[in-house]
């Protein structure tokens, strides 16, 4: 299982649009609504690369007014 974290930003005005159109996904576990330089963080659960390209180029790239995401791979840390 891959766990990753899409950093996104929005097109201003249209948080709750895109936040409608990704609740429910089966691969998002969760939605943050964030202030900064980003607007939204997905948690996202997937079992493959492979399954993360397809998340990203079948889902994220269709939503309408994700104007950039940027994806984080998680890694376990080992101290």
């Amino acid at each position: 299982m891959i766990e990753a974290f899409v950093l996104v930003v929005v097109k201003p005005g249209y948080e709750d649009e895109v936040h409608t159109a990704l609740a429910g996904h089966e691969n998002i576990k969760e939605i943050y609504r964030v202030y900064g330089e980003y607007d939204l963080i997905l948690r996202v659960e997937v079992g493959s690369i492979e399954e993360l390209d397809s998340f990203h180029d079948g889902v994220l790239r269709k939503v309408r007014h994700i104007e950039m995401t940027e994806t984080l791979i998680a890694s376990s840390y080992r101290g």
